[in-house]
């Protein structure tokens, strides 16, 4: 089981993550990437690099004979599937063995019975795994699991046997819903998966995801590296996890510890992989929900309180080496918490973002895993998360605030994040004192989320960085500090520039000198600055005797400025234009109007659900749209008739393409 170069099938974050590891053993590494993927960071890192097909993921990433072609070509030895894609797929493993290389984690049977959520609970039962009441019988008709959903009575759950992320699953709260659940979910089972198999769970409310860290070697040894707790999620996929699961009674946590040793050791597991459970705080109870024969995307939290590599050690049980600790030489240090940064818009139902990173600056003093960096373009093709920032602290209180503290430090500009959504997640009180769990995010905002709108004094300084930016040596008049391109104000105020905030029609005006600048807001609110400086991207001042720091990072775009200001409230993006910028404005061209329904991003078209001459309800689905593994459906804005389409299932999109054509309905 010798290997000195492996080739990673994977992109992203996860590839250079596997990276950093190969390297630590002197180990060479392939990255296979896709056209889309052609300038990222893991294909310029990696020692060899080969194209292995076009950006769709059925084309390149999983693409198995492309893939075992590339290892041949470049003398692999190990394959590394990282996660998600061919990570927990059985025949690729087999296929990898066959090939004659070292598949980097568990033996294909394993992860083919693990694969299955039937086969994986039954192995559970058998090992003494608790599991939840339910349905997962061979027989899949109709009448079968509609009787099966009568006595198991609701709420319950309709889930894909196959695969996860939220994928073919269904909650059912009335049962007249039932057979309608259970078709769409095989439906989308089948197309997600190629397999529609489902089962029948009971739903565990108001439940928090606790999952176990598992490690084996080839010799029988096998330890658990602890627990987390993954309860924050949206759409059934998680946000922020922490390791350890906080608030777990102390024999619960050890049970649960040793039953998901105990099922590993029943399936004869290697490598590293995770027990995820479902635990019930008001019964006291866990629950096995399934295990994931994988690296675990939240694998670093474990690593922050072990300081126990899980990336080396893959690599060195795929060596054949024995693992050099038991369980009593497990220790755990602190808390880790882990939140993922993601390319969407939470205020938007987690609308994809796509774009070019004009801006990428981290914060210091924590851990980040990424897979971009400034120049980075963010497409359609893949999953919206882009990095993870860990961070370890002595205990959970000290986590959260550094946790909050890296959000405030990191400024991105060209497209949208998550950041401000895991701010305002990490500052709830529900978080704090541990009542959030997995369907909680409706509970924690009843009235949705919103970002918060930056404050008059962070509207202000805003500006006055830009000013100063674009007038670095004002003198000590108005005069002296004004470029030659600009207007004088209106009669009452010589000498002042003029700012506008994009949406805004009244401008912001910044007059005075280097000893004092006063910025007045378009409702006509001052705020007077003395000193005002900005150096090294600080922004620096004394507002009313009170001396201020503030980060502030500032890019040019083709129309305005953007300026990332630090605020009480995060980071927060400003977008302003100058006077030269309304001058030089032209007609944007913007493709369509109230009558046609576009694409809000780039995409691939999952379904087109009408024709033309269709009469349509406002708020009718006519398109679905798939982009960074999520369905958009994009609704009708009004009653009429379709008049035009211009797209087929199938159809890849750009962002602003149009789609739909509507005639207005007239009002009889």
């Amino acid at each position: 089981m010798s290997f000195t170069r492996v080739l990673i099938t994977n992109r992203g974050e996860i590839a250079r993550r596997i990276q950093r590891g190969c390297r630590k053993l002197g180990l060479e590494t392939v990255a296979v990437f896709s056209e889309a993927d052609r300038d990222a960071p893991f294909v310029a890192e990696a020692d060899h690099a080969v194209c292995i097909g076009p950006a769709a993921a059925s084309e390149s990433y999983l693409n198995v004979p492309a893939i075992l072609g590339a290892a041949r070509a470049t003398g692999a030895g190990a394959v590394h599937p990282g996660y998600g894609f061919l990570s927990e797929n059985a025949d690729f493993a087999a296929a990898v063995e066959a090939a004659g290389l070292v598949f980097i984690g568990p033996e294909p049977d394993a992860i083919a019975q693990m694969g299955s959520k039937i086969a994986a609970k039954a192995a559970a039962e058998a090992a003494g795994v608790p599991v939840l009441p339910g349905y997962r019988g061979a027989d899949q008709s109709d009448s079968r699991l509609l009787q099966e959903a009568g006595a198991l009575g609701v709420p319950f759950l309709v889930k894909a046997s196959a695969g996860g992320g939220g994928r073919g699953m269904r909650l059912v709260t009335d049962m007249a819903d039932a057979p309608k659940a259970i078709a769409s979910a095989r439906a989308e089972a089948q197309g997600a998966f190629g397999d529609p198999a489902v089962f029948l769970e009971r739903y565990a409310l108001r439940s928090r995801h606790v999952e176990v860290q598992v490690l084996g070697d080839t010799h029988g040894n096998l330890v658990h590296l602890g627990d987390r707790d993954c309860s924050l999620q949206r759409n059934h996929q998680k946000l922020i996890e922490e390791a350890p699961a906080p608030n777990l009674p102390d024999d619960l946590r050890e049970h649960m510890r040793a039953a998901a040793v105990r099922l590993a050791q029943a399936i004869g597991y290697r490598s590293a992989g995770t027990v995820e459970y479902l635990y019930d705080p008001e019964r006291r109870a866990y629950y096995f929900l399934e295990m994931n024969t994988r690296l675990q995307v939240e694998h670093p939290v474990t690593e922050a309180i072990t300081g126990i590599d899980l990336v080396e050690w893959q690599l060195r049980i795929a060596r054949g080496e024995r693992l050099t600790f038991q369980q009593p030489d497990v220790h755990f240090e602190g808390h880790a918490i882990e939140v993922r940064v993601a390319a969407e818009n939470p205020a938007e139902n987690y609308r994809p973002e796509t774009g070019r990173i004009t801006l990428w600056v981290p914060p210091s003093g924590v851990r980040l895993d990424t897979g971009v960096g400034e120049g980075s373009t963010v497409g359609h093709h893949y999953d919206s998360m882009l990095a993870k920032l860990i961070i370890h602290a002595p205990d959970r209180a000290q986590a959260i605030r550094k946790s909050v503290a890296a959000i405030d430090g990191f400024a991105v500009g060209g497209l949208g994040l998550n950041l401000a959504f895991q701010r305002a997640l990490l500052i709830h009180p529900d978080f704090a004192a541990i009542r959030h769990h997995t369907a909680g995010l409706v509970e924690m905002f009843v009235n949705g989320w919103a970002p918060p709108a930056p404050d008059a004094q962070s509207r202000a300084l805003a500006t006055l960085a830009l000013h100063l930016h674009l007038v670095p040596t004002a003198g000590n008049t108005p005069w002296q500090g004004l470029g030659a391109w600009r207007l004088t104000a209106p009669a009452g105020r010589p000498g002042a520039a003029f700012y506008w905030a994009l949406g805004d029609e009244d401008p912001t005006s910044a007059a005075g000198d280097k000893r004092h600048l006063t910025i007045r807001l378009p409702d006509d609110t001052p705020v007077t600055v003395e000193a005002p400086g900005l150096t090294a991207d600080r922004l620096t001042g004394r507002v009313g005797g009170v001396p201020f720091t503030r980060a502030a990072h500032l890019r040019r775009t083709k129309k305005h400025w953007q300026v990332f200001l630090s605020t009480p409230d995060g980071m927060a993006g400003f977008a302003i234009e100058t006077l030269e910028d309304r001058h030089l404005q032209r007609a944007s061209g913007k493709v369509g109007g109230a009558d046609l329904l576009v694409a809000p991003m780039p995409g691939a078209v999952v379904e087109l659900r009408v024709a033309p001459g269709d009469r349509v309800a406002a708020g009718d689905t006519l398109v679905v749209l798939e982009a960074m593994k999520l369905l958009q459906s994009l609704v009708a804005p009004f009653a009429g008739i379709v008049a035009e389409i211009y797209c087929a299932a199938g159809d890849t999109v750009a962002g602003q393409a149009p789609l739909v054509k509507l005639d207005p309905e007239e009002i009889q």
